[in-house]
């Protein structure tokens, strides 16, 4: 699409929530939408008219992609969740991983292509693909990625400590998975790709490190993140960029050299004040605090309309190009189903 597509949703007042989950959630078969690609299509699209947004994104799901490459690895399914390279792949990890790409995918990110597939045929709603970050996805892949982008920072090399090696070889095995899930969604119809990088911030990357000329955020976050923009443009699709985690002023800065049409950032940031720094043609996103919004206690209808409100005038002021949203995708809570989606109904309306 054209950046101007963006532009013009921020300069009419568009407010919306990523709030699939909470569709989805609401279906009276929703696991059997998570099997079946034209189910969880009709899903995006039903969130998207329902939030009377142009714009269909799929589920923020950030295990998939390591599911997939576990699959690459012939690891077993079943360990997903608590599999953890120790102390690093093996070396042959990478080899197997590209010599697996033209295998069929997991089921789970099969569904997520028809469903890109089946959106992609409305002619007034613009089909997202969804993928977690490299860095992101290397945090999931070790028990421990602190210690190691920690010594990394230091100075060490991957000959002189394995959990540094396993840094880098973790990294290059999540962006040859993620390029690979970009590409199916990509050739499924996403005319964008919302990738979420919540875990490059400042509790996995330390502040003083990088303020002493560390170079572990550029070689770990941006290079990685800036081959698979170069995947979006040669696809001719628009990148929108998601970070909610805490972060710099310069890490803003350089997740705009990434030239993203929309960069979606957390409630730790004051967006008013990062319009000062993000370029005019990047629309900002965001930022509620809709991860406490199942809670009446910290957040009660009013409180959300009142900060409603407060961060629509802010941005107005600014004068910047800005879609008032959730911080992150907003999870349906069993239970309160009900208390969420009214606080999300109030800010749309409030």
């Amino acid at each position: 699409m054209k950046r101007t597509f963006y532009l013009d949703l921020a300069h009419s007042r568009l407010r919306m929530p990523i709030g699939t989950h909470l569709v989805l959630a609401e279906q009276p078969d929703h696991d059997a939408c998570l099997e079946d690609g034209e189910k969880l299509g009709q899903v995006m699209i039903e969130t998207a008219r329902r939030f009377k947004t142009p714009l269909a994104f799929p589920l923020m799901d950030l295990m998939v992609e390591k599911q997939q490459m576990l699959s690459m690895l012939d690891i077993p399914a079943d360990q997903a969740d608590t599999f953890h390279f120790s102390p690093g792949p093996d070396p042959d990890a990478l080899d197997r991983v590209r010599a697996a790409i033209s295998r069929p995918v997991i089921p789970r990110l099969a569904v997520y292509a028809d469903a890109i597939r089946h959106v992609a045929k409305e002619p007034d709603i613009l089909p997202l693909g969804m993928a977690i970050g490299p860095f992101s996805l290397m945090t999931k892949l070790l028990a421990d990625p602190i210690t190691g982008l920690y010594l990394a920072g230091t100075g060490l090399t991957r000959d002189e400590d394995e959990e540094v090696a396993a840094i880098e070889d973790c990294v290059a095995l999540a962006t040859e998975v993620i390029e690979r899930s970009l590409k199916l969604q990509l050739e499924a119809g996403a005319k964008a790709i919302c990738l979420c990088e919540p875990a490059a911030n400042l509790v996995y990357l330390s502040p003083h490190q990088l303020a002493q000329g560390a170079d572990t955020f550029e070689r770990f976050v941006m290079q990685p993140n800036q081959r698979l923009r170069q995947v979006l443009a040669d696809h001719d699709a628009d990148l929108i960029f998601h970070d909610c985690g805490e972060l710099t002023d310069d890490m803003v800065r350089a997740f705009c050299t990434l030239n993203p049409s929309i960069l979606s950032l957390g409630s730790s940031r004051q967006l008013w004040q990062d319009a000062a720094i993000v370029p005019n043609d990047i629309v900002l996103f965001g930022n509620l605090p809709t991860k406490k919004f199942y809670s009446d206690a910290e957040l009660p209808v009013p409180v959300v309309e009142q900060m409603t409100r407060d961060l629509a005038t802010r941005m107005a002021e600014t004068e910047h190009p800005f879609i008032l949203g959730s911080e992150c995708d907003v999870l349906s809570v069993p239970g309160r189903e009900q208390a969420i989606m009214e606080k999300v109904m109030a800010f749309l309306a409030a």
